[in-house]
């Protein structure tokens, strides 16, 4: 699983290839710059960006910059039209940066000084920009000139590239001040070995648009623990985790799991998370729900069975609970006095797995007394609104609820999916797991109600929580993507997530050594 990695990590596993393996930092600028330049390449030939004329490298005095000169000799070299403009933001190029720049003259390939005296007048129409003033290690923003040919950069109306990071972006984790006017936005990010936190978070991973990751021959296995800020998960790290579908299991095997939601007005929540349970590989699903709910969930969801809530409008008692592998909550049930008790009751009482979500977590939030009932066994699945409620008032920013989710987490020894664009899930040891799966179209209310039935299913099968919120996480943000590819972002709704997870789960087996029997 690759690593999430502050500016300081990257560097250490750039001075472990190098003693490893004996090179230098030209060495890796070089194998970098041509990574970079062959994926600019494709873009640049496959249109990505329109029809562009040329590209421009806007490179910095220091490494990255470096980085954008071994750009620019490789396109060159390629035979794509390029020019090159040296920004001067500083009195000399590091020893690397000035190699480089030595290299473009040897083959006649011009650059021209840019400064505060000269500086606006090289904004042009119809060429990509790449951006490689500054990469990561900034301690603080750019101002002046710098700064003002950054805003023209972002006005240019071009397409922007950046090299490791836009510059100017300064992660929330660096604990520096980070100016927004004073950043690149990029079309695209390409980025190396492993994500950044800056990527990832909405205030600062907006400046890097789609980001690509390029490896470079770092070893990112080489960081384990709290030598790293927390962990990306890919397809293939699921695949791995999945268990195999015996040959002579039956329903039994595979777990039974109640799914307790809706009320009065909240009917396609609790079928939304019935029919995500469904999808997930469990073998019986039992739906609960009001009185006035059962008819539409038998019709619509006939797999699953049901059980009756003597209210017609609200939830306000559990069936039996000792024949379910696993319990969510939440979806649609409302929070009417009978209901926060039920709730109330399945934090005494489960004695399995329990997924709580939607207004089961604002039930929680209301009575912080309940806290102290969540436990090993408890996962919580809340949209950054519903866990700031959690945890009694707002935060100032994503990377302040993500550190105090993570100590959330830690107290109460429970796990906690935070949802969004990277959903990310922390667990009671305080690692954090960002998802890479997943797509804008699926920010739609519903698509957390089908998240919290697959979570359950899941659970109900017997993998373990951590494992569980990983694969279920990942599956249904696959199912969002296969969803976006076949209909669009725009189009496509949170009932298209539960068609399509099949396929993301046929996607996974294939992956998988695991076959099914």
């Amino acid at each position: 699983m690759l690593p999430i990695l502050s500016t300081a990590q990257l560097r250490r596993l750039e001075n472990i290839a190098m003693k490893r393996d004996d090179l230098t930092a030209l060495h890796l600028m070089e194998v970098a710059g041509t990574a970079c330049a062959e994926r600019i390449g494709q873009l640049v030939r496959s249109a990505t960006f329109g029809p562009g004329d040329s590209v421009v490298v806007l490179a910095g005095m220091g490494n990255n910059g470096g980085d954008g000169l071994v750009v620019a000799r490789r396109l060159h070299q390629a035979g794509i039209q390029v020019r090159v403009m040296r920004v001067v933001h500083r009195d000399g190029p590091s020893p690397e940066n000035a190699e480089n720049h030595q290299r473009l003259l040897e083959i006649g390939l011009s650059i021209i000084d840019i400064d505060h005296s000269n500086y606006g007048i090289y904004v042009y129409d119809n060429v990509i920009i790449i951006d490689s003033i500054f990469g990561s290690g900034l301690t603080r923003s750019p101002d002046g000139w710098v700064a003002h040919l950054i805003a023209m950069i972002n006005a240019s109306g071009c397409p922007v590239v950046s090299i490791d990071l836009p510059s100017g972006l300064i992660a929330p984790d660096e604990g520096k001040p980070f100016d927004p006017a004073a950043c690149i936005r990029a079309d695209r990010t390409l980025t190396f070995e492993a994500p950044r936190l800056g990527l990832l978070l909405p205030e600062t991973g907006e400046f890097a648009g789609r980001f690509e990751l390029l490896p470079i021959g770092l070893d990112a296995g080489a960081l384990v623990g709290k030598d790293r800020v927390g962990n990306w998960v890919g397809a293939m790290d699921i695949a791995e985790r999945l268990g195999p579908r015996p040959l002579f299991g039956h329903k039994g095997t595979f777990g039974h799991c109640l799914i307790a939601a809706g009320s009065r007005g909240m009917y396609g929540a609790a079928v939304l998370a019935l029919k995500g349970c469904l999808r997930s590989g469990v073998g019986l699903v039992t739906g609960h729900s009001s009185g006035e709910m059962v008819t539409g969930m038998m019709t619509v969801a006939p797999d699953a069975m049901c059980s009756i809530d003597p209210n017609a409008d609200h939830m306000s008692v559990l069936p039996a609970l000792d024949r379910f592998n696993a319990v969510a909550i939440g979806p649609g049930c409302g929070q009417h006095p009978d209901t926060a008790a039920v709730v109330q009751q399945c934090l005494r009482s489960v004695q399995v797995p329990l997924v709580l979500d939607a207004d089961a977590l604002n039930l929680l939030a209301q009575n912080p007394g309940w806290l102290d009932l969540l436990g090993p066994r408890t996962v919580l699945t809340p949209h950054p609104k519903e866990m700031d409620r959690l945890l009694g008032s707002p935060s100032t920013s994503s990377y302040e609820r993500l550190r105090r989710t993570q100590a959330f987490a830690q107290r109460y020894g429970c796990t906690i999916v935070l949802k969004g664009a990277y959903s990310v899930t922390c667990t009671p040891d305080g690692a954090l797991y960002f998802n890479s799966s997943g797509n804008a179209g699926m920010a739609k209310g519903g698509s957390g109600d089908v998240l919290t039935g697959l979570l359950a299913g899941l659970l109900a099968q017997g993998y373990s929580v951590q494992n569980a919120c990983l694969i279920g996480v990942y599956l249904h943000g696959s199912a969002g993507d296969i969803s976006a590819q076949e209909l669009g972002m725009d189009a496509m709704r949170p009932s298209d997530l539960i068609d399509a997870l099949p396929k993301g789960w046929k996607q996974l087996r294939s992956a998988s050594k695991k076959a099914v029997q």
